[in-house]
């Protein structure tokens, strides 16, 4: 790997780890501002909004000049919106300001990985990429939590801060500066001698391009494949943090704070598979790895049948307690964040490399955000949906995890079709040649 990637590597753990804290400070502020609690899933939807909306002009944007440069401007934009978001403007607002800079970051963070390394480093690349995105998460939520913490909260209100009255907006502060870094190291990403034509802005003509980019993307026999798949993973992702919550409560009898360590430890499972993934596949064997998904879709249904009564009891360690029925969970969850780990960063490479094959490098991490992004949409909708009927979460967990099974199963038909399309049309040239 060059030194340039390690650069990047720094500025998106920075920038990751920002967004993740920075989310938790948000949540602090609404409770401080005496908002309803349904403000509080608006901050991800408000967030996730702009990946959709401005997909068609975050990809030209990314190609409109050197990618380092994107990304110091995008996390500049991060930098804005905490800024007005610590000296009153509202939390949803401002956070969809940052949401804008992230949208507008990410063609620019994959899309460099392209011109910088040769194909065959790309899963390397992207499991490392995803391993550190995933420490970022779990590091992001634990600082986050800590500086809305009733001890952080006492100090601030002990001291005269300039702006600063409280833990949340303390929180929003450190935020500040840790984009602000996030932002320097950009300026130390090296020039890729990549150049683009001019891009065009235009709204309809921009709306026809990325229209033709999603086509062309959809229609080429591996990039259907990888983007089903990413797209699958990241809607399947976003509803299992919210389902995972819920689980803790039913089967473990946990509370919402203790739930929200399952959060962090299914992250662990999703590190130590894309690890795996960077180590283990190549891009030409990456989709290989597509069983697996279907293997975790059944896991997550069998899972949804366990209740601590199974394994009672535990053990006492340095203080702690530690019930077997919460370690069996760990143990599953971590196995189900290994298995999505392991088959989502082959598949996110082998999706760059189609990307960047059938068009830019920028314009197709744009259709990939546009369509994981809109399945995280539509997924949490039906999710919302399911808990409005009254299901319980066992149900909830069972079709969850059937729909991902069975959503897999059809990705691999789909490819096994395309693989023997592809056969054919190759033998029917040989019977030609003779």
């Amino acid at each position: 790997m060059t030194r340039g990637f390690y650069t990047i590597m720094v500025a998106q753990f920075l920038s990751s780890l920002a967004d993740n804290a920075l989310l938790i400070a948000a949540i602090g502020l609404l409770a401080t501002l005496n908002e309803p609690a349904w403000m509080t899933p608006l901050l991800k939807l408000f967030f996730v909004i702009s990946y959709v909306l401005f997909a068609a002009w975050v990809g030209i944007f990314a190609d409109s000049m050197p990618k380092g440069r994107v990304m110091f401007i995008t996390n500049a934009v991060k930098t804005f919106g905490c800024c007005v978001m610590l000296f009153g403007t509202h939390p949803l607002l401002a956070y969809g300001i940052v949401g804008l800079g992230a949208a507008a970051y990410s063609p620019a963070k994959y899309g460099i990985l392209t011109e910088l390394l040769p194909p065959e480093k790309l899963v390397k690349a992207n499991g490392w990429i995803e391993g550190l995105t995933v420490a970022s998460i779990i590091l992001g939520t634990g600082l986050g939590g800590f500086l809305i913490s009733p001890m952080v909260d006492s100090f601030i209100q002990g001291h005269d801060f300039m702006g600063v009255h409280n833990a949340a907006q303390a929180g929003i502060a450190a935020m500040i500066v840790v984009y602000a870094l996030a932002a320097i190291a950009n300026l130390f990403i090296p020039l890729t001698g990549a150049v683009y034509p001019k891009q065009d802005f235009r709204p309809i003509h921009t709306l026809k391009n990325f229209g033709k980019s999603c086509a062309l993307l959809w229609k080429d026999k591996l990039g259907q494949i990888s983007l089903s798949v990413t797209s699958l993973f990241w809607g399947a992702g976003a509803t299992l943090q919210f389902l995972v919550l819920k689980w803790g409560d039913h089967a473990l009898g946990l509370n919402l704070s203790e739930s929200a360590i399952l959060q962090g430890v299914i992250a662990i499972g999703i590190a130590i598979g894309a690890v795996l993934a960077a180590s283990l596949v190549s891009l030409k064997k990456s989709v290989s790895v597509l069983p697996l998904g279907v293997l975790m879709g059944v896991v997550v249904s069998g899972m949804a049948f366990f209740n601590k009564s199974w394994l009672p009891g535990g053990f006492d360690l340095l203080g702690f307690h530690f019930s077997w029925a919460v370690i069996f969970a760990c143990i599953m969850l971590i196995l189900v964040g290994a298995m999505a780990g392991f088959f989502v960063v082959p598949m996110n490479a082998l999706l760059q490399h189609r990307g960047h094959v059938l068009m830019s490098a920028g314009r197709s991490i744009a259709v990939q955000n546009f369509n994981e992004n809109s399945s995280i949409l539509v997924m949490l909708g039906l999710y919302a949906l399911l808990i409005k009927a009254d299901l319980n979460t066992p149900t909830i967990m069972v079709i969850f995890g059937i729909f991902v099974a069975g959503s897999m199963l059809g990705v691999i038909f789909r490819h096994h079709h395309n693989q023997s399309i592809e056969d054919s049309l190759h033998l029917i040239g040989e019977d030609k040649r003779h």
